[in-house]
């Protein structure tokens, strides 16, 4: 069994997904609340759907040593399709132990292997400080904050081949 591994979601990953996501400390910066398992469906079957679109690219589960950590995505940004947009949730007891850091190596890998000259943009809460940190290490600069979708929120870029 690999050690680090990025797997990309299945229709018969539906109860891990909702797992993660009906917790409401793990998605305070991401719907301000966990997701009632109807929400969670809707979202589960839109992920599915960008599953079908790209095989490189998408939203995986993240796996270290077999244990389910959280999940990851590397896809197209819905309001501007020139750019890739990451993502990641984790469990809260893996917070601040260096999974942000690895799961942001691989997914910018994803990108890097497959779509190296494209921007790649995060959207995260201005609040979530230690979300920041870890895109700023990687070269990401904030170029937005303000209110999206009805949600506080700040983008941040990296911008490729420049």
């Amino acid at each position: 069994m690999e050690a680090f591994q990025l797997i990309r979601y299945t229709a018969a990953d539906f109860a891990v997904f909702y797992s993660l996501v009906q917790d409401d400390n793990v998605m305070r910066y991401v719907s301000g609340q966990g997701l009632t398992e109807e929400q969670a469906r809707k979202k589960f079957d839109s992920i599915l759907e960008v599953n079908a679109i790209d095989p490189a690219l998408g939203y995986f589960k993240i796996y270290d040593q077999g244990i389910y950590l959280g999940d990851g995505k590397m896809e197209w940004n819905k309001r501007d399709n020139t750019q890739l947009e990451i993502g990641y949730i984790l469990q809260e007891k893996y917070w601040g132990k260096g999974y942000g850091t690895k799961i942001c190596k691989a997914l910018l890998a994803i990108a890097e292997r497959t779509h190296p000259s494209t921007p790649i943009i995060g959207l995260i809460d201005p609040a979530n400080l230690a979300s920041k940190k870890l895109l700023e290490k990687f070269g990401f600069k904030s170029y937005f904050v303000g209110e999206e979708d009805g949600l506080p929120t700040e983008k941040l870029i990296l911008k490729k081949g420049q």
